[in-house]
Formats: C-alpha cells, sequence, structure tokens
C-alpha cells in the first residue's frame, strides 16, 4: 500500500467528519439501557458482616418460636441490614422515583410491624447474599488491553546531516529519517527513502507472507524488518500511528451493558408501580394487610438471585464443552445474533501456509530444493518459514547448516552451503539477483498470483534450481461449520474480513461458501466494517485471533476468539474456544439457546408468582403469610430451573443434551 493509500487511511480513519465510506452512512441505534445494583457498592467485608449479623437475626428469630422474647432482639439486626433499602428508598421518594427497594423496604417494615420476624430474617439474609452473588458473577471480566508501545525499542538511529545519531524513542518526530535494520522494529509511520526490505506486518493487517517494500512504498509502527535495511522519512509517531490508533479504540470503546442485567431489572422496575396501584387498591377493601401482602407478591430481587445461578451453570456447561465464557451478557447476546464476521489468517485458516508443489527447473531433486530452502531459512521465524522447515522435516534428513559468515540479507536470503551459492526469495529478488527467469516459471508466478498462492523460489550458484508453491491451509473444520451455522435460523449474513489480498480472500470465500468479503484492510478499518453493520441494525459475532482483529473483537455485541490466538485477541474476547479450532462454535450458539430458554422460564416464573399472589388477595383471601410462602416457593422453582442444566450435563456424561 502507497502513500496515496495511507493518505486516504488517515483522512477516513483520524477526521471523520470528512471520511467517504462504502457503506451507506447510517445513523447508530439508541436506547442503550443502563441498570444500577440494589445495593451501594460495597466493600467484600462489610457485605460479608452484614451476612454474619443476617446468620445471627436468623438465630434469634428461630429462637423466639420457642422463646418469644428472642424474637425482640433480632428487630436491631434487621433494621441494621435493611438500612441501605431505606436509604436508598429515602433517597429515591425525595426525586419522585420508586424501585423495588421501595416495595422491600415496605415489605421489611410490614414484617417487622407485624412481627414477621423469622420471614423478614430471611428475606434480609437472601437479598445480601443475592448481592454478593450477582456482584461476582457479573464483574467485569475484560483482560488487560495492549500497551501499543511494548513493542518499541527503547531507542533508534535517525539521519542527520548523513551521520546515524541514537536518540529516544520518544523524540522520533514527523520528517524525521529513521534508520531499520534487519531484525528490529520500525518506530513509526512513514515512507520508505532509501533501500528495500522483507517486512513481517502480520501484527497490523494479519497478512501470513512477509511484503517486500522499497523507496517510495509506506511502512507501519510496529512491524518488523526481516530482512535489509531501510531509510523511512517518518509521517507520523507516537500516540499517532496506526497501531497507537489500536490501542486508543481499546480502551475507549464503551462496554455495553449486560443485557440479562437489564432485562430483569427493567422488568422488576416496571412492574413496581402497577404493585404499588394494586396496593393502594386493596388497602379500602380488604384493609392494611392486604395491602402490604399485594406489596410482598412482587417477586423483587429474586431474579437477581436465579438468573445468576443460570449463568453459572451455564459457564460450567461450556467449559466442559471446552468453551470459555468470560462474561454472561455474550451468552444472552448469541442468541440474538444475525452476523457473524469472521478474520481469515488465523481463523479461517491456520497461520502458516503449507507447502504444495515443487517445480524443478534443474538436476536437483524435489528432496534437495526443499533442503536447500530450508537451511536457509532455519533461522527466520515467519509463517512461511516455518512451512518449509515442517515440510523438509518429513523427509528425515538433517537440514545442512549455512556459512554464517556469508548470510546476506534483502529481498531473500543468500547463503553458502557447501560451497554453493543458494538465493531463496521472491520472482523480484532473483530478477535483483540477475537470475533469470524461465518463461514456463513466470507463468506459473502469474497463476499462482491469481489464484492467491505464494511462490518462494531457490537458485544454486545464480541458476533458478526449482520453485516451492506455498498454499493456505484451511482449516479442516471450517467448511462444515460454515454449513452447520447456515441451518441456523437466526444467522442472515456472514462476512470475512482480512488484511491479506483480494485474490487470496476471494477464493477462500468461494472454497468455503461465504458470499461476502472485505480485503485489504487495516485493523481501524475492520472497526469502521463493524460499525456500518452495527449501524445498520445488525447483531454481529466477530471471530479473530490476531492483534490485528481485537479493535472489531472489542466492538462487537459479541467477540469469539481461539484458543492459540495472541494474547491480545484472547484478553479482548468475551468468548475462547479453547479446543484451538472452531469445532465447538456450533456448541456455542446451542449453549446460547438453551441459556436463553432457561432464563425466559426463570422469567415466567416470577411473573406467575406475583400474579397468583396479587390475585389471590384480591379473590381468594391471600394474606401476608400466603405472599412470602408464594415468594420462597418462587425463589425454590426459580432456583431449581437454573439447576437444571447441571443437572442434564450429568445425566449425560457431563455433555450438554441440545
Amino acid at each position: 500500500m502507497g502513500s496515496e493509500t495511507y493518505k486516504k487511511v488517515k483522512q477516513k480513519w483520524f477526521h471523520p467528519k470528512k471520511q467517504q465510506t462504502s457503506v451507506e452512512p447510517i445513523h447508530l441505534q439508541k436506547n442503550e439501557l443502563e441498570t444500577t445494583g440494589n445495593y451501594p457498592k460495597m466493600a467484600e467485608k462489610k457485605i460479608n458482616q452484614m451476612i454474619g449479623i443476617g446468620l445471627v437475626s436468623l438465630i434469634f428469630a428461630t429462637g423466639g418460636f420457642f422463646f418469644p422474647p428472642l424474637s425482640v432482639l433480632c428487630i436491631p439486626l434487621i433494621i441494621y441490614n435493611f438500612w441501605p433499602r431505606f436509604l436508598k428508598t429515602w433517597q429515591l421518594l425525595k426525586e419522585g422515583k420508586v424501585s423495588v427497594d421501595i416495595l422491600a423496604s415496605l415489605t421489611g417494615i410490614g414484617c417487622i410491624i407485624f412481627g414477621y420476624f423469622f420471614i423478614v430474617s430471611v428475606a434480609a439474609l437472601i437479598f445480601i447474599i443475592s448481592e454478593k452473588l450477582l456482584a461476582k458473577v457479573t464483574q467485569d471480566s475484560k483482560g488487560k488491553l495492549i500497551d501499543i508501545f511494548t513493542q518499541t525499542p527503547d531507542f533508534v538511529w535517525i539521519l542527520k546531516n548523513d551521520v546515524e545519531v541514537r536518540i529516544p524513542f520518544e523524540e522520533v518526530k514527523p520528517d524525521d529519517i529513521v534508520v531499520v535494520n534487519t531484525g528490529e522494529t520500525i518506530p513509526a509511520d512513514g515512507v520508505i527513502v532509501k533501500g528495500f526490505a522483507s517486512i513481517d506486518q502480520h501484527i497490523l493487517t494479519g497478512e501470513a507472507r512477509p511484503l517486500e517494500k522499497e523507496t517510495g512504498e509506506l511502512v507501519f509502527a510496529s512491524t518488523l524488518v526481516l530482512s535489509g535495511r531501510i531509510c523511512v522519512k517518518v509521517e507520523t509517531a507516537g500516540s499517532d500511528t496506526v497501531v497507537a490508533r489500536i490501542g486508543e479504540i481499546l480502551n475507549n470503546t464503551a462496554d455495553f451493558k449486560s443485557t440479562i442485567e437489564m432485562k430483569s431489572s427493567l422488568m422488576a422496575q416496571k412492574t413496581v408501580m402497577p404493585t404499588l396501584v394494586c396496593s393502594a387498591a386493596a388497602f379500602p377493601l380488604i384493609g392494611s394487610m392486604g395491602a402490604l401482602a399485594v406489596i410482598n407478591a412482587h417477586f423483587k430481587d429474586k431474579l437477581s438471585v436465579v438468573i445468576p445461578i443460570s449463568i453459572l451453570n451455564f459457564f460450567r456447561l461450556a467449559t466442559e464443552n471446552g468453551i470459555l465464557i468470560k462474561d454472561g451478557r455474550s451468552l444472552d447476546l448469541l442468541d440474538q445474533v444475525d452476523t457473524i464476521v469472521f478474520d481469515k489468517t488465523g481463523t479461517l485458516t491456520d497461520e502458516q501456509p503449507s507447502v504444495g508443489s515443487i517445480h524443478i527447473c534443474s538436476a536437483y531433486t524435489e528432496e534437495e530444493i526443499l533442503l536447500y530452502a530450508a537451511s536457509a531459512e532455519r533461522h527466520q521465524t515467519h509463517p512461511i518459514a516455518r512451512a518449509i522447515l515442517h515440510e523438509a522435516k518429513k523427509y528425515k534428513q538433517d537440514i545442512p547448516e549455512i556459512d554464517e559468515s556469508d548470510y546476506k540479507l534483502g529481498y531473500g536470503l543468500t547463503v553458502s552451503l557447501n560451497g554453493k551459492m543458494v538465493h531463496v526469495g521472491s520472482s523480484r529478488f532473483m530478477e535483483l539477483s540477475d537470475i533469470d527467469l524461465p518463461l514456463n516459471i513466470k507463468k506459473l508466478h502469474e497463476s499462482c498470483h491469481i489464484n492467491g498462492l505464494s511462490l518462494v523460489m531457490v537458485a544454486i550458484n545464480h541458476q533458478l534450481a526449482g520453485v516451492i508453491e506455498l498454499i493456505p491451509t484451511i482449516r479442516p473444520e471450517a467448511k462444515n461449520i460454515i454449513h452447520k451455522l447456515r441451518k441456523r435460523k437466526n444467522i442472515k449474513y456472514m462476512y470475512i474480513i482480512s488484511g491479506d489480498n483480494e485474490i487470496s480472500t476471494k477464493k477462500l470465500a468461494e472454497d468455503i461458501g461465504i458470499r461476502d468479503y472485505f480485503a485489504e484492510t487495516l485493523p481501524e478499518e475492520k472497526f469502521k466494517i463493524i460499525e456500518q453493520l452495527k449501524s445498520d441494525g445488525k447483531i454481529i459475532c466477530y471471530i479473530g485471533d490476531g492483534i490485528n482483529d481485537s479493535i472489531a473483537l472489542k466492538s462487537s455485541h459479541v467477540s469469539v476468539s481461539l484458543g492459540e490466538a495472541s494474547k491480545v485477541a484472547k484478553d479482548t474476547a468475551q468468548i475462547i474456544l479453547m479446543n484451538n479450532g472452531l469445532s465447538n462454535l456450533d456448541v456455542l450458539f446451542d449453549i446460547s439457546k438453551e441459556f436463553t430458554k432457561n432464563t425466559n422460564n426463570s422469567y415466567r416464573i416470577m411473573i406467575a408468582q406475583t400474579v397468583i399472589g396479587i390475585s389471590g388477595v384480591f379473590l381468594l383471601g391471600f394474606g401476608l403469610g400466603h405472599t412470602i410462602a408464594l415468594n420462597l416457593a418462587a425463589l425454590a422453582a426459580g432456583t431449581a430451573n437454573s439447576m437444571l442444566p447441571l443437572v442434564d450435563s450429568k445425566k449425560n456424561n457431563k455433555q450438554i443434551t441440545l
């Protein structure tokens, strides 16, 4: 990508008001609901203290059945544990608002007045325990975000009056000419003004193969020079570089609120006022006890108990199936997903390609060509080098040692081996080394380029000896998983987003059966694509494995990474497929579907309890004792429902029945 493309990226990313995109601009969705906890945030020590007081209160209340004066001792303890509720109720009343805290406060006061000390002690204890449990399971589980400067050098070399001068990395500024040698990280975004090099941009774009760049071409900060030496005129440095923008976006992207919390909290809040109205209507008809019974019939905070239990059990089920779920919202959101977006390299394909055909141009054998290439590449770490070394080991021959003193670097590798000069690299490297390419090899190169394949050429003593063909390795389970996902009624769209070139991306899309794709995308462009899809009303699940996917993972509704993914991707993603592949992706969607059914049943139980309780007060003469019994029955039924997935798992050898 040249300077013009860079200017386009800057205009699109750094000046969003002026940007032009390939997708029609659509207004972002609004109404992102918020929810708050039942108690003010308290230290764990304080909550544990309140649990202890609740237990003592329950002991006194139980003793009151045998020695009534003991019941009086639990009154101050009950008031102490209800005090946060009372305070919050008072604050809300001053603001003209109502919440479940008002219902809980009225129930507590009513129970004390009418002598239901045992029941109110149990209720207070349940409130506090549920708050502690809720805090644990809804705790934000985001990992540490990438520190984008950990991959930058402490100092860099810049040219001043044709003399190399060492300066601290932080002092690099636009228009400086930085010198980058083999094995060094490029410290800033800029344009090459002298030299040529093979550069690994995998960290940024996801491209599996190194790119050969020369004068006039753009390079990015935090990418690695595998071979060669370049002088780069700095255009942006520090926090203005493309990779620095990744860190900024990760830190500034707002988290979604847990949809599970929002749903249960919203349901509870919306039913408070109707319950108070029913209670007010009951007062003149059936008295104060009836009015209090109506208030107590509301399900209040019980969803805050049963939903976290469901979450924990489904977390366990997921783990038993090799899936790590890092927060509860993803389980609920996953069942709503209608769009799946896949990263290409490392997700649908293995990062490391595989050796295909070896084309002979001399008297050397395929094995000899491969061993010569492996000898030259043995100290390299990029995916192509690893592919060649992996294939060479199949021959069970020792890879010859090269003469390190003759180890030269450029667009390829030049080494001395057993008295022979060996060149290993691209067609451009062969041309620069004055090594002629036969017509059939030139045609082969054109054909491979069209089909998204790579060629590594091997020359011995300035004569082309052979060509190694490298092909992308599609994950063996990819096609089957795509087929299964297409059968799901809720999945309507699938996309591939890749930093690789369009030819290879298109071919992969055709091979695995995905129609739509985006190629040659930088990380921030992936983010913009995700945001545009979201603004079109799509619910996105993004599946990726690299640093370059981290922004897209962070901005998607649901994010999934693989067990062998980069640390940043695993830290950012909400869900990790720990079995190193996509095989359990379909199981993940099944678990989400079952989770949604389970939580919906919990909602139905709580609503049924409230409807039966209030109806019973008006029609069947229910009192406070009846509604308390209904409350406990609903809590037991909701808890039992939340435990069902664990029971099913044990019955089926700890595998979910779907």
